[in-house]
């Protein structure tokens, strides 16, 4: 047996509900002396005349009237015609509400007879008990849970929100409560209808009041845990004090007024006020949230000054922006009454996403902010970072699909069909999605790098044996940083085109071509290239170390991918190509042994001065400022040589990198003390004044030694 089409059988039903009607409503203009009609037929003209009947009968019999109708319509291409069509659509809306406006009391008596007529099968006092069941069921389930969770409230308010684990676990349990008081409830007044027997359009009305009242308590739950305009360290959005206050009334007044908005239309609905009537309440009740808007946005709390001098320009520009930002609301007041809804949500889409964008982030790096300055400032970064990419990606994801729903675009079926439209439509989607991806490891990445990077500075002092051997990894960390977003930025990018229809085999196959035409023709480019990969594997310098190679030397400032610069000691910075660089000498690893030579006079006690300058190397290693730096003392190693005036006596010490020029300043200074104190002198050439009787002697020396074929005297 063959079942009938759903429409079929309700097209039936309705006939035979329209014939009933035409044959009983005579019957019923007739005096009482006539028979009545059946007890069956009177239940089906009850049901005719339920609102709710009529509108389920008119909505299911629209798409059987006509199947032309149902059948997707093919958007024509947008010549004059479409648009003189839409125009003339949009004046018809205007004038169906024109008209519908004085229709609207009349309306609203009809509907309140007949829920009056309703009511009239029930006593006044049996509508109190239902209503004032109804609200103790509700309030009194929410009072007795309240009673009940006082104690656990107040101890949880007292405990501190200090550090970030504190101030979540206070926030989670405020969030709690808050939902516990609202589903208590919201399950207590619906139980109220399982209970207790209700007139269907009294409980119609009674429910959308009801979703009205949780929507508006949500939404104040909502606002007191992100604002939190009475405890500011709980605060999730960054904002003063004042400005908290005033959001939270505001955002409270504007879903209360939105809600119970609503629920007026549903109540107009249930009075079967007409569609057109509907909307003229509706548009009416909008133009409330219009005020609303416009009158947080002119007593919006301005941000204090910076100074005296910041009280010009910028007054003017916050003028200007109110403004703007009223004719704005303005606007989308006036597409929504004309009843051009994908316009209006496209441009409350294109102002509120990238705001909550921007509020994302600030409050997720505030809610997560350490508790000192002292502390490590990455220390929940990681974790801003997840949440804020994270509610990013789902903002954006959740708007496109609102759009398309609200443009009516089935994704479902596009994914089917095969035309360029879908085909952009789907590689913009899945470009968006890609973008994000992208977005988030790099900024996981990022931030790992900068964690270590600042981790590996705070705990090494300068100078340490830890500092330098950390001094590879913050030299090579930076550059990772950078080679890592040149590869998530071209694989994103290449992967974008491809989801696009952009056939990327040619492009990564003529790249390949480019850069193989860039090495020859760049081979000092590749070369500088290819050598700084190599120095940065031979670990031959690092950030912070003094090298020196040919004429340049200096102390390591920045590696880049071609040249590295040195910051000479007397200020001067070289930028040094690596494939110029050679053989580098770096002085700044490990240790160095500094030599130093003094000249003493030839009377000198050799072992009174080895002692001397042996407790001069043992009281420097033995100062607290010098002693770190110093790998082994002071000490002499012999005689250098003898001199023309003075014996040259040679001392060194091993020293830490770049140290030794002050240690060594600091041993001359102790020496010549301690040399004075034991009678050792310092030689120095001297020149020797004869007269005449004396200087024939002495020329006359002079000459024999020349005579004699004795080797001259070196200098020192």
């Amino acid at each position: 047996m063959n079942a009938r089409p759903p429409q079929a059988s309700i097209a039936a039903i309705w006939g035979l509900l329209v014939l009933v009607q035409a044959a009983v409503g005579p019957a019923r203009a007739q005096s009482d002396a006539v028979q009545p009609a059946p007890p069956q037929v009177q239940e089906l003209m009850k049901l005719l005349d339920d609102p709710a009947t009529r509108t389920w009968i008119d909505q299911q019999r629209r798409p059987a009237s006509s199947p032309e109708e149902a059948a997707p319509v093919v958007p024509p291409a947008m010549n004059a015609e479409v648009l003189a069509t839409r125009v003339e659509a949009l004046r018809a809306h205007l004038a169906a509400l024109a008209a519908a406006l004085p229709r609207l009391p009349g309306e609203f008596r009809r509907g309140a007879d007949l829920l009056s007529q309703e009511l009239r099968s029930r006593s006044a006092l049996g509508i109190v008990l239902l209503v004032f069941g109804f609200l103790c069921l509700g309030a009194g389930a929410e009072w007795i849970f309240r009673k009940a969770t006082a104690v656990a409230r107040k101890r949880s308010t007292s405990l501190p929100a200090e550090t970030v684990g504190e101030r979540l676990w206070a926030t989670g349990r405020r969030l709690a409560f808050g939902l516990a008081h609202v589903a208590i409830f919201g399950i207590g007044s619906i139980g109220a209808f399982l209970v207790l027997e209700w007139p269907p359009l009294l409980r119609r009305i009674v429910l959308a009041y009801l979703m009205a009242a949780l929507l508006l308590r949500l939404a104040f739950l909502a606002s007191r845990i992100l604002l939190s305009p009475r405890s500011a360290p709980l605060r999730v959005v960054p904002l003063p004090n004042a400005s908290a206050v005033f959001w939270h009334r505001r955002i409270v007044l504007f879903v209360g007024w939105f809600a119970f908005g609503w629920a007026t239309v549903e109540l107009a609905r249930t009075l079967a006020v007409s569609p057109d009537g509907r909307k003229v309440v509706a548009y009416a009740l909008g133009s409330g949230l219009l005020a609303l808007a416009v009158e947080a946005v002119w007593r919006w709390p301005a941000r204090p000054a910076a100074g005296p001098e910041a009280s010009g320009v910028p007054a003017r520009r916050h003028a200007l922006g109110t403004w703007l930002l009223s004719l704005y609301l303005v606007l989308l007041w006036g597409l929504w009454v004309a009843g051009l809804m994908g316009l209006f949500w496209l441009l409350v889409v294109a102002v509120l996403l990238p705001q909550a964008v921007v509020l994302t982030e600030q409050s997720a790096h505030h809610l997560l902010r350490p508790h000192r300055d002292d502390q490590a400032a990455t220390g929940h970064e990681l974790t801003a970072v997840y949440l804020d990419r994270g509610i990013r990606a789902l903002l954006i994801v959740g708007a496109a699909l609102f759009l398309a729903w609200v443009w009516g675009i089935d994704l479902g079926e596009m994914t089917s069909r095969d035309t360029v439209l879908t085909r952009l439509v789907r590689g913009v989607l899945s470009s968006v999605v890609i973008l994000l991806v992208a977005d988030l490891l790099w900024q996981v990445v990022k931030t790992q790098i900068d964690r270590r990077l600042t981790t590996l500075q705070a705990e090494a002092g300068p100078g340490s044996e830890e500092a330098l051997r950390h001094a590879r990894i913050r030299t090579l960390l930076p550059m990772l940083r950078t080679a890592a977003f040149i590869v998530l930025a071209a694989v994103a990018v290449l992967m974008a085109l491809s989801s696009l229809g952009v056939e990327i085999g040619p492009l990564i196959a003529g790249a390949g071509i480019f850069g193989v035409a860039i090495g020859f023709g760049s081979q000092t480019l590749v070369k500088d290239v290819i050598s700084g990969i190599f120095y940065l594997l031979d670990d031959a310098f690092r950030v912070g170390e003094y090298i020196q190679s040919g004429s340049y030397k200096g102390t390591v400032e920045s590696l880049g991918f071609r040249s590295v610069k040195l910051r000479h000691h007397r200020g001067p910075i070289f930028t040094v190509p690596y494939g110029q660089l050679g053989a580098v000498e770096n002085m700044s690893r490990d240790w160095v042994i500094d030599k130093m030579t003094i000249n003493v006079t030839y009377d000198t006690d050799l072992d009174r001065a080895k002692r001397v300058i042996k407790q001069v190397g043992k009281e420097l290693a033995a100062d607290p400022e010098f002693a770190p730096n110093i790998i082994e003392p002071l000490k002499m190693q012999g005689v250098e040589q003898f001199g023309e005036f003075a014996i040259q006596l040679r001392m060194k010490m091993m020293t830490r990198p770049g140290e030794q020029f002050v240690i060594r300043r600091r041993a001359y200074a102790m020496l010549k003390t301690a040399f004075d104190e034991s009678g050792i002198r310092f030689a120095f050439p001297t020149v020797q004044v004869a007269g005449r009787d004396e200087a024939e002697p002495a020329a006359a020396r002079q000459a024999l030694k020349l005579v004699r074929g004795a080797p001259p005297e070196e200098g020192g």
